[in-house]
């Protein structure tokens, strides 16, 4: 290859913008203009990443007070839900986004915990799978790439409508759900209210952060490869740049470490992570 040819490939690849955080040794490339949350799904085709997925331990989960529910969807479809309500009427609905594994029963239960430790909230746990749930990493790799953003969105943007024009909006998520919680936050523009992302691929554009109506609390994995420091940093001077309110919480735990089906769990982590989640929501739900 000559000089020439050389250095066009080089201002080619340049222009086309390859994403900043990816590990070194990734065999992906992945581009600033695919959107954050395919960025996200490409990992499952990283075999670390799938080894770093150990399978989640059975959970069986029941409740007097959680229900299902459909709602209807802007593309014309349905969409599922599983919700808990507030005896009195309220204008505060969380958004609970689950992992890659689907809308299990580690997620319903976490719905229910953050339904009886916040006061004045509705929670729906969205299930973005469209009733797919996965017990292990080849599945979950597998219903993650195959979810079209434009489907996601809708379903988010049903579960806003089923809450209406007046309701605040709140949005937390873990792993595939916490790049997702960010894009909720951002699709519900001013009903936004408050944003918690655990261990999710952020957003890389500025201007699209510009437009977030809310501020965002960051819970992080430092031993993880994947949304690694670099990620984080880069993520953190983004918002500052957008003029957003970001404030990080990094762990030395394994990406996933909040899940307690997950054989990563540290329960110290998850335990100062739950309450810092807990204090950043109600703060915005008084």
């Amino acid at each position: 290859m000559n000089k020439i040819t050389l250095a066009l490939l080089s201002l080619f690849l340049l222009n086309l913008g390859i994403w900043r955080g990816a590990p070194a040794d990734s065999k992906e490339i992945t581009i600033c203009h695919v959107p954050a949350t395919e960025q996200f799904a490409e990992f499952s085709k990283d075999a670390e990443f799938l080894k770093a997925h150990k399978d989640p331990k059975p959970l069986a989960f029941h409740s007097e007070e959680g229900k299902t529910i459909t709602f209807d969807t802007p593309d014309g479809q349905k969409a599922n839900g599983y919700t808990f309500e507030n005896a009195t009427k309220t204008k505060n609905y969380l958004f609970v986004i689950h992992e890659w594994y689907g809308l299990n029963g580690h997620i319903k239960s976490e719905a229910e915990k953050l339904f009886n430790d916040l006061d004045d909230v509705n929670v729906i746990a969205l299930d973005i799978y469209d009733g797919k749930v996965a017990d292990n990493a080849q599945d979950a790799g597998k219903y993650m790439r195959g979810v079209k953003t434009e489907r996601a969105e809708a379903i988010i943007k049903g579960a806003m409508a089923y809450a209406g024009t007046d309701a605040k909006i709140y949005t937390i998520g873990w792993c595939f759900g916490g790049g997702w919680s960010l894009q909720a936050s951002l699709l519900a523009k001013d009903q936004a209210a408050g944003c918690v992302m655990y261990y999710g691929m952020p957003v890389k554009d500025v201007n699209k952060l510009k437009n977030l109506g809310t501020d965002v609390l960051g819970i992080w994995a430092s031993k993880e490869r994947w949304i690694n420091p670099q990620v984080v940093a880069q993520f953190e001077a983004d918002m500052k740049a957008a003029g957003k309110q970001l404030s990080s919480n990094s762990y030395e735990a394994g990406h996933g470490f909040a899940n307690p089906s997950n054989p990563v769990f540290d329960a110290k982590s998850s335990a100062d992570a739950y309450a810092k989640t807990l204090a950043f929501l109600k703060a915005r739900m008084e």
